[in-house]
């Protein structure tokens, strides 16, 4: 067998193997974006109103319908959490599935303004989380959420804040199941929810 004849059966065979290669990745099942989706598993660890230390675990095997937000808010967070009153309301019994919490965005104030009479005033289930600037860029970055100061000289302190306005469903496993985008109503919020018990 001459040279040129080994090479011309090696390029061959190289060339086959290449194929199955091919073929073989090509079967393979691609992850889908559902897959995707139910590995992101965002994380907070956040004193409450009273210092006690709340983390993502302690609400293992319930729904959890997360907010970020600040008490001095005028429009995005009340009517976001007038909502989520609405649909703890709305559940009955099912509300013991599912644990309403709201994320301060500005906790150096809303700790010292009052977090819980604030989330007290529009149910008493929803727990308010208040930690320091660390955490809280910590938990924001969990969620994938975007928050900033914003000066504002005619309006209490001189600054209020920007930051993401949908509402994060999580659920029993600690899974993001997905987003309900600001001005969602606490109708169509129950029925996903009761889509899943």
């Amino acid at each position: 067998m001459t040279g040129l004849r080994r090479i011309q059966i090696g390029l061959w065979i190289m060339a086959g193997l290449a194929t199955l290669a091919y073929g073989a990745l090509t079967l393979l099942p691609k992850p889908s974006a559902q897959t995707e989706e139910a590995a992101f598993r965002p994380v907070f660890a956040l004193p409450d109103g009273g210092g006690r230390l709340r983390t993502t675990d302690e609400f293992a095997g319930k729904f959890q319908l997360v907010f970020f937000g600040f008490t001095n808010c005028p429009d995005v967070c009340p009517t976001t959490l007038s909502e989520v009153a609405q649909v703890m309301d709305d559940l009955g019994d099912d509300a013991t599935f599912v644990q309403p919490i709201f994320i301060s965005i500005d906790p150096e104030r809303d700790r010292r303004l009052g977090i819980d009479a604030f989330t007290q005033a529009f149910h008493p289930a929803i727990l308010g989380l208040a930690g320091d600037a660390r955490e809280t860029k910590a938990t924001a970055a969990s969620f994938k959420i975007f928050f900033a100061q914003e000066e504002t000289p005619e309006v209490a302190d001189g600054y209020t804040m920007s930051h993401s306005s949908a509402l994060y469903l999580i659920g029993p496993e600690g899974d993001w199941l997905r987003q309900f985008d600001y001005g969602t109503s606490a109708a169509d919020i129950q029925s996903d929810l009761n889509s899943r018990f």
